[in-house]
């Protein structure tokens, strides 16, 4: 999974872009482990578009975004954020949220 910089995440927004973006600190233990649960989900789903950001290099992102918590995934669609998932429970959950349609 490749980390993304800002500009690349305003470059997928701004071309409609179909994609999920996993957010994370790297202070963050919670976040440490959801990293690998989410690597496994990229491996697994590689037709799926991930890409994951240090929230820490977004700050006016995040106020745009409304996070609430780290680690958080978002779903995005058309330019939009259709959802934001800040409970990773387990590799098969992420999968089946990530996989849905």
């Amino acid at each position: 999974m490749k980390e993304w910089q800002e500009h690349e995440i305003d470059f997928k927004f701004t071309n409609k872009d179909e994609f999920w973006l996993y957010l994370y600190t790297p202070m963050c233990g919670t976040c440490q482990v959801a990293s690998k649960m989410i690597k496994v989900v990229d491996e697994l789903l590689p037709l799926v578009t991930i890409g994951k950001s240090d929230l820490n290099y977004l700050p006016q992102k995040a106020m745009e975004w409304q996070i609430e918590s780290v680690p958080c995934l978002m779903q995005i669609k058309d330019g939009k954020v259709l959802e934001k998932y800040y409970a990773f429970h387990s590799v098969p959950y992420l999968l089946e949220i990530v996989s849905k349609d």
